[in-house]
């Protein structure tokens, strides 16, 4: 049976032999078939789609103003839609119908730019050159190409030096692999030129291996769906990374207990928190309150004066405009409302801060469509505002940032425990005076005296990258996430312990992103928030926002009592400490 790459690619590619490396050029084109000039065509469908979005904007502005729905369309309108989609499509092929050809026939692989080919033009020329040849091999792959599919059983081996041989599946995934070594395949192109995303994935990381003449035999290839994170999660895979999965609780919060799903390479740290939630457990549990929920978005865009700046920002938070421009935002998604404009001027630039609800969406990609559908709205009576970006750092994403600390993005949530005096001396080994006055001198007044910003806690980013990485959250998304301030207060006449974290900046979801990947999503079904929730929009997302806050409640209790009874050496002694002999490991 022949392959995939054989059967689909041979009718529109031919392979040429250049110094022995396979050459890949295009044969047949369907705009060669096209009755006029593709220049002509071009210019024709460019005209149309801009002239028809004009169109189309200009009255659904004036329905708007004139408070009639959107749905109600008149036949020119009907005639406007179906030529912008008919427009639409053609121009997805960058100017030209290859995208079109390649929907029907077979995906062209050409996605980031138009020059690829000439580039791949200038790749014949390099192939002239003999040290475009001379590219050492890596060290042997531990792990075999499954997914290829049967062919003639014809097997190579080559060696080089005093390197393992390297197993190569078929003649044909050789002259592949050459191509890619040598430039003329482009790497990122291999998943839409072979249909079979694990095949590419193995072809990639053997072209890798021979380029850098760097083993990968550590790297797992098996046991994991490259077909998932296509298009989605990550680009030009050669493999994937494992880490540990520990489960911390029952984390006793608002009346439900939780298993915390915690992926980390510390020691210590899920034992830790494993420990807090035994503490909580045993003192009735926490509660945990969602104060906030709004992701943000903050565009910059510039004016000739700054007079005209500041008339933008009157416009905006006049409350009168509010419903105007709401319905501009929320068109852009189901899920997606406008809840709130803040503006900030810098001389004549303007900095926007949408704040909107986004469902169980952690709910970037939504709100940045409804900002560009109202800046686009704006455009019209302001003329002069020159958008800079989409983004301006004013929102602020993975940074941290003042205006998250005191404004709050993503969800903001506040958890608190009254924890029992004998809890405290028999689980936590230590009093409730040591922990009351270690937590004002290093938390509060330590934190003060090195100038932090939303750092007033013991390591709440542990505890919340640790989950971010375990349920498909952005990791890097921790820096305002971990944004926290940890109090605690003798209560019960001195006898107990009321300790809180305060979290404004919890950004989270159970949809989209990498929460649709197995693992992931098996770890948010441990929490019980998989998916979108089917009875309250946005309730699953809320929830796990709460079971962070919860977790980061029982990490802070919990480092905080081994801080004060001095544990914290000899704990990380004992566990986050190997005991192998490295230097008698073989490579």
């Amino acid at each position: 049976m022949e392959g995939r790459w054989r059967t689909e690619t041979k009718p529109f590619h031919a392979v040429r032999q250049t110094k022995g490396i396979p050459v890949v050029e295009d044969t047949a084109k369907a705009s060669d078939e096209l009755p006029l000039p593709l220049y002509l065509t071009n210019a024709v469908f460019f005209t149309l789609f801009f002239s028809v979005v004009y169109f189309l904007l200009s009255r659904w502005r004036e329905k708007i103003r004139a408070s009639i729905p959107l749905h109600v369309v008149t036949f020119s309108e009907i005639v406007a839609i179906f030529a912008l989609v008919a427009s639409l499509i053609y121009l997805l092929g960058f100017l030209g119908i290859d995208f079109v050809q390649s929907l029907i026939l077979r995906p062209s692989g050409d996605v980031w730019s138009a020059e690829d080919e000439e580039e791949e033009e200038e790749n014949e020329v390099l192939l002239c050159k003999e040290d475009a040849l001379k590219v050492p091999y890596g060290q042997a792959l531990d792990c075999s190409f499954p997914s290829l599919p049967p062919r003639v059983p014809v097997a190579t081996t080559r060696t080089l030096l005093d390197e393992k041989p390297v197993i190569v599946t078929t003649d044909e995934d050789e002259e592949i692999i050459k191509s890619v070594v040598s430039g003329t395949l482009p790497s990122y192109s291999l998943e839409s030129k072979l249909g079979d995303c694990k095949r590419a994935t193995a072809i990639r990381r053997e072209a890798l291996q021979r380029l850098t003449g760097k083993s990968l035999s550590g790297l797992p290839l098996d046991g994991f769906d490259y077909d998932s994170i296509l298009g989605q999660c990550c680009e030009m895979p050669v493999g994937y990374v494992q880490i540990p999965v520990g489960i911390a609780g029952p984390l006793l919060l608002n009346g439900r207990e939780f298993s915390v799903p915690m992926a980390t390479t510390e020691g210590c740290l899920v034992a830790s928190t494993n420990r807090g939630c035994k503490a909580i457990h045993l003192s009735g549990g926490a509660t945990s309150i969602l104060l906030k929920d709004g992701m943000t978005r903050a565009p910059v865009v510039r004016f000739s004066t700054a007079k005209w700046a500041a008339e933008l920002k009157l416009y905006l938070e006049d409350p009168h405009n509010f419903d105007t421009l709401a319905v501009v935002f929320n068109i852009s998604s189901r899920f997606g409302r406008l809840q709130g404009i803040k503006c900030a001027i810098a001389g004549k630039n303007l900095y926007l801060r949408f704040t909107c609800s986004t469902g169980d969406a952690m709910g970037m990609n939504m709100v940045s469509k409804g900002v560009q559908n109202v800046l686009d709205f704006l455009q019209t009576d302001f003329p002069d505002m020159d958008v800079i970006g989409i983004s301006g750092n004013f929102c602020s994403d993975k940074k941290p940032a003042g205006v998250n600390w005191i404004e709050g993005r993503g969800k903001s949530v506040v958890c608190e425990a009254i924890i029992k005096g004998d809890v405290v001396r028999k689980v936590l080994k230590t009093s409730v005076e040591s922990l009351v006055e270690l937590n004002m001198l290093k938390n509060l007044t330590g934190s003060a005296m090195a100038g932090a910003l939303g750092g007033f806690n013991a390591h709440a980013s542990n505890i919340v990258t640790a989950i971010y990485i375990a349920t498909g959250q952005d990791p890097a998304q921790n820096v305002e996430s971990s944004h926290c301030i940890t109090m605690m207060e003798a209560v019960n006449d001195g006898k107990d312990l009321h300790t809180s974290v305060t979290m404004p900046s919890i950004e989270v979801g159970t949809v989209g992103g990498g929460t649709q990947l197995a693992s992931q999503s098996a770890c948010l079904n441990l929490l019980g928030v998989k998916g979108a929730s089917k009875e309250v929009a946005g309730a699953n997302s809320r929830m796990l926002a709460t079971i962070v806050a919860g977790a980061v409640l029982a990490g802070e209790v919990s480092l905080m009592s081994a801080l004060a009874a001095g544990q914290l050496v000899n704990s990380h002694m004992k566990y986050n400490r190997s005991s192998k002999d490295v230097s008698k490991l073989s490579s």
